[in-house]
């Protein structure tokens, strides 16, 4: 193990930008960046990536493309358990972070390198997220922060490096965006208010299409496999086909309000067209299929799964004990789903399964029953109210004798 080697989580904004230059110059560390693909990244941005690591002085730079691994691991038990945080946020960054915290520990090691570091402020969730991957996985290796540690302005940072001579146009785009598989995260001048809305022309995908379209959505064991009938060599392969449908309608946005692993309030805008509709089509899909107390106890730990998620706790063993049970509850939900795609939004149409709860030969809900007879629910409704008969008896009597 080198201590003079360290492994940067790279993005190339301006943060690690500086954090190359820094580690570099002032610590004459070896630093190797490492970009991570969790869906966002094409060829031609990892061309641009390597070009910016090693303008910086980066010794080496990698791009890990862990997509599958990340659906694989992840965010399939998302969808079995219908996550959404505050019932509004597909968790886009929260589990991103997680991986690229992971595969950060495992470069690291791969190559000998004594230390990791990322490029998170002192103000916000991923800070957390990636130190207690680093603390629990490698313990060993040196955890450097420099932009956390140093405080620094964003104007500190491009005097720095101008200083240095890396004279690129650092001018802050209006709106930070972060886009991965499992939705795009947007920020600006307006999610730092409790009162403005994001403008149009801050989403990345812009309405293009207004003549509805239906489409089906085919689910095997919870897994979306097909897309109008064509089935997809991966599930990840259809996420990106529904995006590609759903995008051009500005589907999936709005702006979500949660409390941060710090203790303080935070607001981001999103755009997840694909997510939030599979979600949906997903847990319709399971209200056909499933139990009463199925759904219910799903919902109650995939809550859980969902805030320790959040909260940078993904090493948790409890998190594999209800990744076990949500798979395991996903049994049944094997169907298709008709949805309508409408400018800005998305109406879910039905369902058509083998195992259609509601295809019975019980009875149909307000029409007619065939596997009772009204003396049945007559001696049913009486023995089911006697636990509140009693009480009422009870306290009646006692507020007479009061």
């Amino acid at each position: 193990m080198n201590q003079n080697k360290v492994v940067l989580a790279f993005s190339g904004g301006l943060d690690t930008s500086f954090c190359v230059q820094y580690l570099t110059r002032e610590k004459g560390m070896e630093v190797h960046a490492l970009t991570v693909n969790t869906g966002g990244f094409d060829t031609e941005d990892t061309k641009k990536l390597e070009q910016k690591a090693f303008g910086l002085g980066a010794k080496s730079f990698q791009m890990i493309d862990a997509v599958k691994q990340y659906y694989q691991d992840c965010l399939r038990f998302l969808i079995y358990g219908n996550v959404l945080r505050n019932n509004t946020y597909p968790l886009s960054v929260s589990a991103e972070r997680m991986f690229q915290a992971l595969e950060t520990v495992n470069y690291a090691r791969q190559i000998g390198a004594g230390a990791v570091a990322h490029g998170s402020t002192g103000a916000g969730n991923d800070q957390v997220r990636f130190d207690i991957v680093f603390q629990i996985l490698a313990p060993e290796l040196e955890i450097i922060t420099p932009i956390r540690d140093l405080r620094l302005s964003r104007q500190e940072e491009i005097a720095y490096l101008q200083d240095n001579g890396i004279h690129w146009n650092w001018e802050k785009a209006k709106y930070s965006i972060n886009q991965g598989l499992w939705g795009t995260s947007v920020g600006g001048a307006e999610t730092l208010t409790s009162h403005k809305p994001l403008p149009d022309e801050a989403y990345p995908s812009q309405l293009l299409q207004v003549e509805p379209l239906l489409v089906s959505l085919g689910f095997e064991k919870g897994e979306l496999l097909r897309i109008d009938g064509h089935l997809f060599a991966h599930p990840t392969a259809a996420i990106q086909r529904l995006q590609a449908l759903a995008g051009p309608f500005a589907i999936g946005r709005d702006i979500h309000v949660g409390d941060t692993i710090i203790g303080i309030k935070g607001r981001v805008g999103f755009e997840a067209a694909a997510p939030l509709i599979l979600l949906k089509a997903h847990h319709l899909l399971e209200k056909h299929t499933l139990s009463k107390w199925q759904q219910y106890w799903k919902e109650q730990l995939a809550n859980w799964y969902g805030m320790l998620l959040h909260e940078g706790q993904f090493l948790e063993p409890v998190m594999r004990n209800i990744e076990t049970f949500l798979e395991d509850s996903q049994k049944a939900v094997t169907g298709t789903v008709t949805v309508k795609l409408l400018p800005y939004r998305f109406e879910l149409q039905g369902i058509e399964s083998p195992y259609d709860l509601m295809n019975s030969s019980f009875g149909q809900y307000g029409e007619m029953n065939k596997a009772w007879t009204g003396d049945d629910v007559k001696g049913f409704t009486k023995i089911l109210a006697n636990q509140s008969k009693i009480y009422q008896a009870v306290h009646q009597n006692a507020k007479e004798n009061d």
